[in-house]
C-alpha cells in the first residue's frame, strides 16, 4: 500500500478552514441503523421461535385428541405482523412497528394460553413443586417441561424485542421543538 504524500494531504480547493460548514450525521440517525439492525437480527431469531412453536401447536396435548386451532391461528398472525413489521423496519414506518409491538404481545399472549391450557401446564408445576418429596419416576413430563422452557424463553425474548422496537420508534421520531 502507498503511503500519501504531503503534497496529496489536502484536497485542492480547500485550505482547511470549511470545517465548520461541513454537515455532521446527527447521532440519532446512527442509533436508528444500529436499531434496524438489531431488529432484524431478533426477527430472525423470532420466526425460529415460531417455527419451533408449530411444532408445539401440532403435537396433541393430554385434553383433547384435535389440532389446536387457536395456537396455530396465532402463531399464523404472529408471521403476519412478523412480516408487517420488517415493513416497517426497512421503510422506518413506525406505525407498523407500533401495531406489531401491540398485537404479536397479545398474539403471543393468545398461544401461551392455549398451549398451557391444551398440554395441562399446571400439572408440570405441580410436579416441580413436589420435586423434593418423590424421585425421579416414569411419568417425568418431558414434553411439558420443554413445552415450558420454550414458553419462558420466548417470552422473555419478547420482552427483548418489544424494548428493541421502543427504542428504534424513540430514536425514529424527530425532538419536538419547543415553541
Amino acid at each position: 500500500m502507498q503511503q500519501r504524500k504531503s503534497a496529496l494531504g489536502r484536497p485542492s480547493g480547500t485550505d482547511g478552514s470549511d470545517y465548520s460548514y461541513r454537515m455532521v450525521v446527527d447521532s440519532r440517525y446512527q442509533l436508528v441503523a444500529k436499531g434496524k439492525k438489531r431488529l432484524s437480527v431478533l426477527f430472525i431469531i423470532e420466526a425460529l421461535f415460531l417455527l419451533i412453536g408449530v411444532l408445539f401447536a401440532v403435537l396433541r396435548g393430554e385434553k383433547d385428541n384435535t389440532t389446536n386451532t387457536v395456537a396455530i391461528s396465532s402463531l399464523i398472525a404472529s408471521v403476519v405482523l412478523l412480516i408487517i413489521a420488517d415493513i416497517g423496519r426497512r421503510r422506518s414506518r413506525s406505525s407498523f412497528l407500533r401495531l406489531y409491538a401491540v398485537l404479536s404481545s397479545l398474539a403471543m399472549l393468545l398461544f401461551t394460553a392455549s398451549l398451557a391450557n391444551q398440554y395441562s401446564l399446571l400439572k408440570v408445576i405441580q410436579y416441580f413443586g413436589n420435586r423434593g418429596t418423590t424421585s425421579f419416576g416414569t411419568d417425568f413430563p418431558s414434553l411439558e417441561t420443554g413445552l415450558l422452557v420454550y414458553i419462558l424463553a420466548f417470552s422473555l425474548f419478547k420482552i427483548s424485542i418489544i424494548q428493541a422496537v421502543v427504542f428504534l420508534l424513540f430514536n425514529m421520531t424527530p425532538p419536538k421543538k419547543a415553541s
